[in-house]
């Protein structure tokens, strides 16, 4: 095993103490994978807030996010990688921006959660929408959903094609002219298959990766898929195998927690495969 300096990413979400998602998913991910995860708690809840949740204590640590920006630059920190997920406000947006500023990682790997299946979620605003385009173009990586890919780029959901060849033209727009890479989640290219569309802005490969699909909703498989994927890129590994071992891993998780019936609630039943993930010691 070398001896070198254990990568950190500084992973900006939500902390929910129940419902598999966030922090509850960057945080073993990201160390299973021999990475140090240095988290920013965004507000602390006692359940994530999705359906079947009611009734959950909420603490908006929005007022620490400055805080914690200025006392990590005044230790001179280093981060491989900055990574955000879910962010509840406008203000929260701007924060995050400010500590991209300050700590210049060489990845910035943005989430830009804002609504799924076509509906934005119900916390942001016209004005929280805007301002995460402003955000993701700060990233190196964004990994919208297709709803999310309408948002960044203001159409309509409606409007928004189904075909790969089609999901190509929005993957390559989305990549700004090619500055940033982009994977857009949740594209399936047939039936009973379901994955990634990847555009890689240092190669200019664009590349799809499929695996088997579990028909049902399952809680926090971006998180999942995004935590994988940004721990594959800080391990120095292409795009496109981080895409395929992300999109392998939520399939492999999805699988399982159907084969027990979770609650859909519960998140997807992700620990006891966190083996897949092990890095070879070298």
């Amino acid at each position: 095993m070398t001896d070198s300096p254990t990568p950190k990413v500084a992973a900006i979400h939500d902390l929910s103490g129940y419902g598999r998602c966030s922090l509850t998913v960057a945080m073993p991910i990201l160390s299973v994978m021999a990475i140090q995860c240095c988290p920013v708690a965004t507000a602390s809840l006692s359940t994530h807030t999705g359906a079947g949740f009611e009734g959950f204590s909420f603490l908006d640590m929005t007022s620490e996010l400055g805080k914690i920006t200025r006392h990590w630059a005044s230790l001179e920190l280093y981060f491989d990688a900055i990574y955000s997920g879910f962010l509840g406000s406008e203000q929260q947006i701007v924060l995050v921006s400010e500590m991209i500023d300050t700590f210049q990682s060489p990845l910035v790997v943005i989430d830009p959660v804002m609504g799924d299946h076509g509906q934005v979620y119900k916390t942001y605003t016209p004005a929280m929408c805007e301002g995460m385009v402003a955000l993701a173009k700060k990233a190196h990586v964004i990994t919208p959903n297709l709803t999310e890919a309408a948002l960044l780029l203001g159409r309509e959901y409606t409007s928004m094609p189904q075909d790969v060849a089609g999901l190509e033209t929005i993957v390559a727009e989305l990549s700004l002219d090619g500055k940033r890479s982009v994977v857009l989640t949740g594209v399936s290219a047939q039936e009973g298959q379901t994955g990634a569309l990847s555009f890689d802005a240092k190669t200019g490969a664009l590349s799809l990766c499929q695996a088997p699909q579990v028909a049902r909703i399952l809680h926090g498989t971006g998180d999942v898929f995004a935590s994988v994927l940004t721990g594959g890129l800080v391990q120095g590994n292409s795009l496109l195998d981080v895409t395929t071992q992300a999109v392998e891993f939520v399939s492999l998780c999805a699988q399982r927690t159907h084969r027990q019936n979770l609650s859909p609630q519960a998140g997807v039943d992700f620990e006891p495969l966190l083996r897949h993930l092990l890095p070879e010691i070298n």
